[in-house]
């Protein structure tokens, strides 16, 4: 039995949707997004960006359009985008109809800052045409000032009652292409929001702290707080903002899910944090397989033990295992010892062994 079992909950039963050709809810399997940082109007860098989110595994890419010229642009992101792009937009409702008109594959529409109901019912009306599916993004800094008035401060209460405020505005254009996401930079907030919503609403959840950080703050805080819902079987979609590069957080989202046992998707390395009993530099040989092995999309376990405490057992439950042993590691492959490795091959041999073993994946099931 799967020991995650024990402590992740069942998925929260939601409806489906579909951006583009991935589905969001449902039974689907829960989606990783990132966002471009690139200049939306800089059409090759932003096409680069994509592209290298797209093989970092990203299910679907955001795309900012603060303006029309990054809102006309958004024709040949899409064109050439091996995923669906989804157009972000602030403010000017008519920067979503261009969008739209690209033929882009998702809105994400923030209703603290898009205006009047009649310009948020305009795009609805647009989206329900293209059969285009609209994030209704709440966020704790920018609520409406009503209920900022009346809440007096951000609070879970305040972004749920904005959402319900835009899901019947959408609901009344018998519009219920919907996704919905409550973010704040406090993990407790984001939490207590969605945890409330998912009481009042079956549409699908898009989870995310928003400006978590940099890299480890970020990471951390994002963890903790996606990890309690996605434990709880809340969460259809999500998406980790981090101050660094947009490949990073496709690659801490998807370590958030296979923590919980949620997605299984590319190399997982089982590596010591190292001491004096070390026989190997596990540190360095960790850091260049992860950058070496980054193009692996089949689940695949990698034990790099530094020495005979753990290593052994560790090595038996992986496909590829090492362990260190003074200049002279021992190999496991399938669980099972096959010889020994100096310190300098170890690198390109682990990941020989991996791909090999990826090739023999991926011939069964062609067979």
């Amino acid at each position: 039995m799967n020991p995650l079992n024990s402590f992740v909950a069942p998925r929260r039963v939601t409806r489906k949707i579909h951006v583009g050709k991935v589905a969001v809810g449902g039974d689907a399997a829960i989606s990783v997004q990132s966002m471009t940082n690139t200049d939306t109007r800089n059409v090759a860098a932003t096409h680069a960006q994509i592209m290298a989110l797209a093989e970092a595994g990203a299910d679907m890419v955001r795309v900012s359009c603060p303006d029309e010229e990054a809102a006309l642009a958004m024709g040949p992101l899409v064109a050439g985008s091996p995923v669906p792009l989804i157009a972000d937009i602030h403010f000017d409702h008519r920067l979503a109809l261009i969008a739209l008109d690209k033929g882009v594959d998702g809105l994400r529409l923030n209703p603290g800052n898009i205006g009047s109901r009649a310009r948020v019912a305009e795009v609805a009306r647009a989206a329900c045409e293209r059969r285009v599916p609209i994030r209704i993004g709440v966020n704790a800094g920018s609520l409406e000032r009503e209920l900022l008035n009346r809440y007096k401060e951000p609070c879970a209460e305040a972004m749920v009652e904005s959402a319900l405020q835009h899901i019947r505005i959408l609901e009344d254009l018998d519009y219920r292409e919907i996704k919905v996401s409550l973010k704040a930079s406090n993990a407790a907030m984001t939490v207590a929001a969605y945890r409330m919503l998912a009481t009042r609403t079956d549409y699908p959840l898009h989870l995310g702290i928003t400006e978590a950080g940099g890299l480890i703050p970020g990471t951390v805080k994002s963890a903790v707080g996606l990890g309690l819902l996605l434990a709880e079987g809340l969460g259809d979609t999500l998406r980790i903002s981090l101050s660094t590069d947009p490949v990073v957080e496709v690659r801490v989202g998807f370590e958030i899910l296979k923590a919980l046992g949620l997605r299984n998707r590319g190399v997982s390395i089982i590596s010591c944090p190292t001491c004096s009993r070390q026989e190997m530099p596990v540190i360095d040989i960790t850091a260049k397989l992860e950058a070496r092995l980054a193009h692996i999309l089949e689940p695949v376990t990698v034990s790099i033990i530094g020495c005979v405490v753990n290593g052994p057992g560790e090595a038996k439950e992986s496909h590829v295992g090492i362990v260190g042993g003074a200049g002279e590691n021992l190999l496991y492959l399938g669980g099972k010892p096959v010889g020994k490795v100096a310190d300098v091959d170890v690198v390109e041999r682990l990941a020989q062994e991996v791909e090999a073993w990826v090739a023999g994946m991926r011939g069964l099931e062609r067979s």
